[in-house]
């Protein structure tokens, strides 16, 4: 089975022969990175007439927002000498260059030069699909969207407190993060995660851009507080894109974690934890499990960082426990790549 390699022996040498399964692809490998919404910022960071630098894919763009609030993100250097628009200014709903005046618009083209030359018709900028959700300022790698961004939860933004924050950069791709979700293994050694079933590889639903699945069971401070009361749906989108919801202790809440790209095995992490609203107490209630999860969810991060920040993920020899994981490499070996902003934003 594919991910499912055999550890053999070579009599002659008596040395082990490891044989691994095909790597995964990194990010930037072969000059492509996974095709994936990813975050460039947070919403509270992007003030209207402030535009902002960000790498991004190995190169640099700018993000800022027009008369109408609306996020726009773009390829940061002027294809007039190279310098770096998003050091520069809003002008109405342009961005202008700080070297030499030149303005561009929300779709990227040049649009006047303050000396007054004719805008050069080549003079553009790569526009990236651009979308504003849970907080965050995130850009498809891409001209189209492969996938609208999904929603996460079972309800509406409006019914939600949301805090989302920026967290660590951590010295590894997104996608090995997100290979958690469906390491068995991991969540019951290391998170000290207990199902109150059997591992729940018959129970996940794989559909053409990620998967989910459900689960109930405890984690180990649970159990010894005779408190195992999990009941939790997560999942991945695309390569980068965890989600969680579900009650902890009869209660409901959801977290998110959209891990960044800001060049290869450098991911910034953008995560979130939600709550619903409540008109009955005032939303007392809502809010102080808001903070209770936020420093659940810390917990778990913390415990992976260490890890995480010093591994070289390549696929070794796999259990039974494995299944799912199996599965999610294959997923990730077949996954769309490409790079069209890179004679832009390089």
């Amino acid at each position: 089975m594919t991910g499912q390699p055999q550890q053999n022996h070579d009599e002659e040498a008596d040395v082990p022969v490891r044989h691994l399964a095909a790597p995964i692809p990194t990010e930037g490998e072969n000059g492509v990175y996974t095709q994936s919404w990813f975050p460039i910022c947070l919403s509270d960071e992007l003030e209207t007439g402030r535009v902002i630098s960000r790498e991004f894919l190995g190169g640099r763009v700018l993000v800022y927002r027009d008369s109408d609030g609306k996020a726009h993100v773009m390829s940061a250097y002027c294809p007039h000498l190279g310098a770096d628009i998003g050091v520069g200014a809003v002008i109405g709903d342009n961005v202008q260059c700080p070297f030499h005046h030149w303005q561009f618009d929300s779709a990227g083209h040049c649009v006047k030069t303050a000396i007054g030359d004719h805008p050069p018709r080549t003079a553009r900028l790569f526009k990236f699909p651009t979308i504003e959700r849970l907080g965050l300022v995130m850009a498809f790698n891409g001209v189209k969207p492969l996938f609208d961004f999904p929603d996460l939860f079972p309800f509406d933004e409006k019914e939600l407190n949301i805090s989302t924050f920026r967290g660590a950069v951590m010295d590894c791709d997104g996608w090995v993060f997100a290979a958690n979700t469906p390491d068995m293994q991991h969540l019951k050694v290391l998170h000290g995660v207990s199902f109150e079933h059997e591992d729940p590889h018959k129970l996940v639903h794989w559909h053409e851009w990620g998967f989910h699945y459900n689960f109930s069971g405890g984690t180990a401070e649970q159990n010894q507080k005779g408190e195992a009361e999990l009941a939790w749906k997560l999942g991945i989108h695309g390569s980068n894109i965890f989600f969680q919801e579900g009650t902890h202790n009869g209660r409901w809440y959801g977290a998110f974690t959209v891990f960044g790209c800001s060049r290869p095995n450098k991911s910034g992490i953008y995560a979130g934890i939600v709550t619903r609203r409540s008109e009955e107490d005032g939303n007392v209630a809502g809010l102080a499990l808001l903070n209770e999860m936020k420093v659940f969810e810390s917990h778990v991060l913390n415990e992976d960082l260490p890890v995480l920040n010093t591994i070289r993920y390549r696929p070794g020899t796999l259990t039974k426990s494995d299944k799912t994981l199996a599965r999610f490499l294959d997923y990730l070996r077949a996954y769309p790549r490409a790079h069209p902003s890179a004679p832009f934003i390089h």
